[in-house]
């Protein structure tokens, strides 16, 4: 699903050039479910912010569903990224002015909105639990709902590829392994799960993990090779 091949990227700081990504080289499978660690600094954060396809590598390739990323026009870019990615962010990113359905339905006014949107984002609410929370707005929702909610809007389209950056930060420990579950649950299903995270708890719920130092893979360590 993913292949990056030699992917840099160099930020100026001042007089510093800052090698964010070293000729990183990865690739994920589907229904992989996989954790990127690292300290601040180590590129985890830019690399998911490129496959992601909010930023773009100053060299190398990246390769989405056997799509050349760096081949397409903005527009197609812009479909590509709403139809074909979920995004979970730990801050939720949800819209202060509209009930939960109305976010969940948000991802469909920019796509090519597919009959039975609104019933399945309703489906996906109840399934999360929230079946009695569609009407609220985020300000009248705990943060694990709000994190639910966000889940529901990244699941709407049936992206094959799922991105969630530190989606447990914000939350209690508690109400992080319910989420953790769902995501598991999630990837049992089939969904293909690439998840940034700088907690050991939560990175040991995926089934495998890359460690990040200095914009270089430094360890890719499957779950079956951890036991």
């Amino acid at each position: 699903m993913i292949t990056t091949r030699q992917l840099c990227r160099t930020f100026q700081v001042g007089d510093t050039e800052v090698h964010a990504l070293d000729h990183v080289d990865l690739a994920v499978e589907e229904q992989e479910f996989v954790a990127v660690m690292g300290p601040s600094g180590s590129g985890k954060s830019t690399l998911m912010n490129i496959l992601g396809c909010l930023d773009t590598p100053d060299a190398g390739s990246y390769q989405l569903l056997s799509h050349e990323v760096a081949d397409l026009s903005d527009d197609e870019l812009s479909q590509f990224r709403n139809e074909q990615i979920g995004f979970v962010f730990q801050s939720f990113h949800l819209l202060p002015r509209l009930s939960a359905l109305e976010n969940v339905l948000l991802p469909l006014r920019y796509g090519s909105s597919p009959a039975g949107g609104e019933e399945r984002a309703r489906a996906l609410l109840t399934r999360l639990g929230l079946e009695d929370r569609m009407g609220h707005r985020p300000n009248q929702l705990s943060g694990g709902q709000r994190q639910r909610v966000a889940i529901a809007r990244s699941l709407i389209n049936k992206p094959p590829l799922l991105l969630a950056d530190e989606p447990t930060g914000n939350l209690d420990s508690r109400t992080s392994e319910e989420i953790m579950g769902l995501f598991e649950e999630l990837n049992r299903e089939g969904q293909t799960i690439v998840m940034v995270t700088h907690e050991d708890e939560i990175a040991a719920h995926a089934s495998r993990v890359i460690a990040m130092r200095d914009g270089k893979i430094a360890t890719d360590t499957r779950r079956e090779e951890a036991a």
